[in-house]
């Protein structure tokens, strides 16, 4: 599963939908949570499920953010949403590991009432919500079986600590955020699962993502959050590995696998180790093609 751009849509907005079906997403969050007003909750989550039915009208995969556990909403959620043509979760405001075991659970109840593979529905979690989730982020390793990613997100985590901003005045993220984005990475790494990035904010600055997103995939993020359908585009491009990063990667599987017992090989007047042969596989993984 390619959770290289992600399209956030609000759950009760047809025309959003369809501007969105429309978009090069690999996957779009239909959103039945804080893009929902709590009077439309109810209506949403039959728009949604209608929305689910008419998967084969897009390309992406259809993910849906469901309400935190702590709000009483998510089973009803997912009573309404897990059908065929459901593909993942984004489950909000976790705290640890311990709420995709609660979330996993209902899902194998209502993918056999609906008659799916068991397994079939994903799950990334948004893991830096909450404080308490900041001191559980080694808890997604092992990862639960269903999981699949991990993102971060600041809005919440300043309302949680009292922060009246989480950006400097130039833009950069401030300590508290920097720490969070930091450890959702790590935490992503050490389960192997996908680290997603967070959005960014203005979508009408496309220089400014792009750029954005550079910073990004040099981190070792694998994907991002949009907020908007012009910024898929962006994000899709600065995610896929270049042609010459392919080249190059490709290169040096080759070199290893013609040596299997070295630990370390001269190519062009430059030595690669092992770490060289694992970030190598992991562009040819991102950018689709064999070794």
């Amino acid at each position: 599963m390619k959770l290289r751009s992600l399209l956030f849509v609000p759950g009760d907005s047809e025309k959003k939908f369809t501007r969105a079906a429309g978009s090069n997403a690999d996957v779009l969050i239909l959103d039945l949570e804080d893009a929902v007003a709590p009077s439309m909750k109810e209506a949403a989550r039959g728009i949604v499920g209608g929305w689910i039915d008419r998967a084969d009208e897009t390309a992406a995969s259809l993910f849906v953010r469901v309400n935190p556990l702590a709000t009483g909403l998510t089973e009803g959620d997912l009573e309404a949403v897990v059908r065929p043509g459901l593909a993942g979760l984004l489950v909000p405001k976790a705290d640890s590991a311990a709420d995709v075991a609660v979330i996993a659970a209902l899902l194998d109840r209502l993918e056999a009432r609906a008659g799916m593979v068991a397994g079939t529905v994903k799950i990334m979690v948004v893991a830096t919500e909450t404080p308490a989730a900041m001191f559980a982020l080694g808890s997604y390793t092992p990862p639960h079986p269903r999981l699949v990613g991990l993102t971060w997100g600041a809005e919440d985590l300043s309302s949680a600590i009292g922060a009246t901003a989480n950006k400097e005045a130039d833009g950069n993220w401030t300590e508290p955020y920097r720490l969070a984005r930091s450890l959702c990475l790590f935490a992503a790494a050490s389960a192997g699962v996908t680290p997603v990035e967070t959005l960014y904010v203005d979508f009408r600055d496309t220089a400014g993502l792009e750029a954005d997103c550079r910073r990004s995939r040099r981190d070792g993020f694998m994907g991002r959050i949009a907020i908007h359908p012009d910024q898929v585009d962006t994000i899709n491009r600065c995610f896929t590995p270049s042609d010459a990063e392919v080249a190059e990667a490709r290169c040096i599987v080759a070199a290893f696998a013609a040596n299997p017992d070295l630990g370390t090989i001269g190519i062009d007047g430059k030595m690669y180790d092992i770490p060289h042969l694992k970030a190598a596989r992991k562009t040819l993984a991102a950018a689709g093609v064999e070794a």
